[in-house]
């Protein structure tokens, strides 16, 4: 995991340096490692870090800067590779392995979305506005990263977990999203998470609902009934 996590800093580094971090929102279960700052705690949430890092590109028009992604990682050992038949690009690396995100728009599309200006294309996902929504952002050495705010993360992966069709990844999402939750609320934060889920669409409450009905998770039911 340390190996995992040097390689990840490495990542955000290079891009700091090539002046793209700031168009970047770091998601998914790598988001947790970075969240200790914000509860001034000294231990990631869950270890349930994956090879998988995800990256949020939520306005790939305004990006300024014309930078090669897959070269500028090149000597780190990561490799070009393509998904299924539509050719979706993935950076592969025998620790870790990099995907791009955007929001998917309207009735949505099976097809990648181009980002010419790094060399590679993204993978338009549903929910992914939510993460949006609001941000924080969390020193690192000299830089920073974005992040969805913990409460977002937390509902989005409650929601997503519902969808999942493996069941394994469905259990380590709703872990996560609990973990955190339950980290805020020991934070002083229920009536924030409350606001949030209270303002979501129906459909999408019903879905965190679900979800920690199957986690057993009464208490936070309770919380956000």
């Amino acid at each position: 995991e340390k190996k995992q996590y040097e390689l990840c800093l490495e990542i955000l580094r290079r891009f700091h340096k090539a002046g793209i971090l700031n168009y970047l929102t770091l998601v998914g279960s790598w988001c947790s490692s970075f969240y200790k700052d914000y509860f001034h705690s000294n231990k990631g949430f869950t270890t349930l870090r994956t090879r998988d890092i995800d990256f949020l590109i939520n306005a790939p028009n305004k990006i300024k800067e014309k930078v090669d992604i897959p070269l500028l990682l090149k000597d780190l050992g990561f490799v070009v590779s393509f998904q299924g038949d539509k050719g979706y690009i993935r950076l592969d690396h025998p620790d870790l392995m990099l995907e791009f995100l955007v929001p998917e728009k309207g009735r949505g599309s099976d097809k990648p979305h181009p980002l010419p200006m790094l060399g590679l294309n993204a993978t338009p996902l549903r929910f992914l506005d939510f993460l949006a929504q609001n941000k924080i952002e969390v020193e690192i050495e000299n830089f920073s990263i974005t992040l969805p705010h913990p409460i977002y993360y937390a509902l989005h992966k409650l929601i997503i977990g519902h969808r999942r069709q493996k069941k394994d990844k469905a259990i380590k999402d709703r872990q996560s999203g609990i973990d955190i939750l339950n980290a805020l609320i020991q934070k002083g934060e229920t009536d924030a998470i409350k606001k949030v889920f209270d303002s979501m669409p129906s459909k999408w409450q019903s879905k965190i609902k679900i979800s920690l009905e199957k986690a057993q998770e009464a208490r936070l039911l309770e919380l956000l009934l």
